[in-house]
């Protein structure tokens, strides 16, 4: 049968994936419908995703879509909605992208913020100079940890392994590399504000590279926008004396990446990133939707470390669950998830990045989760759901499955070891970054 109008109270929704666009997603739901049952599975015995880690949480211990699928959870819910994010990078796919000493970002930010599987990433920093792809918030973020202060980071979450290494870490020079112009960068005014205010720390952009933005064009951009252009003009042209021993960060626009070098070629397994390759592009067209164009003309900076920061995709997780390979999202139409040729799956939901893709701040992920999370109330609401659900409760699938999860009290003894650790050092906490560790706590209250 469907789920009926009185059984509302009754609603039980699964929702797979414990980042902002699942907490959001089910705080709604448990707004509107105090009564109802939701469940939040997660893969990491912790939870919280992006806003623990800086990026989608991963090291698979179980896996929705592996060892429990979506047709099991939609035998014991009446909404399973899929929030899993982009935990996959996008890759350059150019020659020694694998050399020694090229990071992507997911695994450079995941280093530092303790996510298990990056730990032991420890990537060399005793070169001077660092190489960052990407124009976003997140390219920013890795430039800022490598040229902020470390007495600056010391009471923050950063983990201890992290603040060791920088605090060994001769990193003086951060370029950021993207392949258009000031008027198409990614990151938002705050960022860049924070990176123009940091510490010892001198930017270097090139007052020609905002020389084409007339006055009466910025009055054009919307108000953000305008706003973040007029920043990076005034801090190309401002003055400032060189100090020694000064660090410098610069974004260098018009840029693409072709090659990672080595001094002994790209195949040499002792060898290591030494430089990247530019080819300059130009912008052609109108100012506000240009075409990009190669040029054929090439550069190449100096580097010994590089991390690539161009994005992030989603993947499926389960072949029942349609999936626009070209998007890397779930097929959707305002989160209710559709098959091929356009039918609503009723039952199954997508919210957060992989419904809609990996891209704006945490704002536009609660937005987009909230709704979600209200046409699974209407759908509820008029009855569209199967109600014929497994009397039992979900553990029951999993004990039969072989897989024990932790709870959320089981994370509230983790949170107050990792506060009780952090207490010690001056830090709000100390991740445990030991799956090892984190399931001890668990199994030895």
């Amino acid at each position: 049968g469907l789920c009926s109008c009185s059984r509302v109270s009754h609603a039980r929704v699964c929702v797979v994936g414990s980042g902002p666009a699942g907490f959001y997603t089910a705080q709604r739901i448990i707004k509107r419908i105090p009564q109802a049952r939701v469940d939040i599975l997660e893969k990491l015995p912790v939870p919280f995703g992006l806003v623990r880690f800086g990026v989608a949480p991963d090291h698979p211990e179980v896996k929705v879509g592996r060892d429990i699928t979506v047709a099991q959870l939609k035998r014991y819910y009446h909404a399973v909605v899929l929030a899993y994010g982009a935990e996959h990078e996008k890759t350059l796919a150019i020659p020694g992208e694998g050399l020694p000493g090229i990071y992507s970002a997911r695994a450079f930010v995941g280093w530092y913020n303790g996510l298990p599987e990056y730990a032991n990433l420890n990537p060399d920093l005793s070169g001077e100079t660092a190489v960052i792809i990407g124009h976003g918030n997140v390219a920013l973020d890795v430039a800022r940890i490598l040229l902020s202060p470390v007495k600056a980071l010391e009471s923050t979450d950063i983990c201890e392994h992290a603040l060791e290494a920088l605090r060994q870490s001769r990193v003086r020079r951060v370029e950021l590399v993207g392949r258009r112009g000031p008027l198409q960068a990614a990151f938002t005014i705050k960022e860049l504000r924070e990176m123009t205010r940091l510490p010892g720390c001198r930017p270097l952009l090139d007052p020609s590279d905002f020389a084409p933005l007339k006055a009466h064009l910025l009055e054009e951009l919307p108000r953000p926008r305008r706003r973040l252009t007029e920043l990076m003009i005034k801090t190309a042209e401002e003055k400032r004396l060189a100090v020694a021993g000064e660090r410098t960060w610069r974004l260098a626009f018009f840029r693409s990446p072709v090659e990672f070098l080595s001094c002994s070629g790209n195949s040499m397994k002792d060898s290591r990133v030494t430089a990247v390759r530019l080819e300059t592009n130009k912008l052609e067209g109108s100012i506000l939707s240009p075409v990009l164009v190669k040029t054929g003309h090439f550069e190449e900076r100096q580097c010994s470390l590089a991390v690539c920061s161009i994005g992030y995709r989603s993947e499926s997780i389960d072949t029942s669950v349609p999936f626009d390979y070209g998007r890397g999202v779930v097929t959707n139409n305002m989160g209710r998830v559709v098959d091929a040729n356009g039918n609503t799956i009723f039952g199954l939901y997508c919210s957060g990045w992989v419904k809609r893709g990996p891209v704006g701040v945490l704002v536009s992920t609660m937005n987009d989760a909230f709704e979600t999370a209200e046409v699974i109330l209407e759908d509820i609401r008029e009855g569209r759901l199967q109600d014929n659900l497994e009397d039992k409760d979900i553990s029951e699938l999993f004990s039969a499955q072989g897989v024990a999860p932790t709870t959320f009290s089981d994370w509230v003894r983790v949170d107050r070891e990792e506060q009780l650790l952090g207490e010690r050092r001056g830090k709000p906490r100390e991740k445990i970054v030991s799956l090892q560790k984190i399931f001890h706590i668990i199994h030895n209250p």
